[in-house]
């Protein structure tokens, strides 16, 4: 593949969410698949490994080396994939596909009442000084009530059961945005 078709397919995909076949990631440089895979999950671990998994048949196979990939990563590797995601609730800002990924996923925060969205803020709150991190939670296909329970529920965690609770929100945010990247 040339320079040019692998730079197109990378600028492509950084900047908006415009879908790929699986067979551009497979055909794709490392570097270009990488920065592809960043801005689906920011942990540049996720990424790399995914790349070197290739090529994927389906998208099964992909999903199910992004599953694999997720078991391992590290404490230092969930923080980086957690960098890449705002505080539910929050405006996002941005134009780049990340950013435009999580307005989507976020986008029945906007439908919250005043007195859920004021919970939500100070639960956010709360569990940055438990647990020194974002909250994160898989918000597609959940109202803000149901975050604001999820969220409520997990400042009880203790904090290895929330460290797996993240790494579980983090694979099941992943895989529905290499769905939307990949789908054929």
């Amino acid at each position: 593949m040339s320079d040019t078709t692998t730079h197109s397919f990378y600028m492509r995909n950084t900047t908006s969410t415009k879908r790929n076949s699986l067979a551009e990631l497979n055909e794709a440089g490392d570097t270009d698949a990488v920065r592809t895979l960043l801005p689906l999950c920011s942990s540049e671990r996720w990424a790399r490994e995914v790349t070197a998994d290739r090529p994927y048949e389906d998208l099964d196979a992909l999903l199910d080396a992004s599953d694999r990939v997720f078991a391992g990563l590290t404490v230092a590797d969930l923080d980086a994939a957690l960098a890449g995601h705002p505080r539910i609730g929050d405006r996002v800002s941005g134009d780049g596909a990340a950013a435009q990924l999580s307005r989507s996923e976020q986008s029945a925060m906007q439908s919250a009442d005043e007195q859920v969205a004021a919970q939500i803020l100070q639960g956010n709150k709360d569990y940055e000084h438990r647990f020194d991190r974002v909250f994160l939670i898989r918000a597609a296909g959940r109202s803000p009530r149901e975050i604001l329970a999820e969220l409520q529920r997990r400042l009880g965690n203790d904090p290895a059961d929330e460290q797996d609770e993240v790494r579980e929100q983090l694979r099941q945010i992943t895989r529905l945005r290499l769905e939307g990247q990949f789908s054929q």
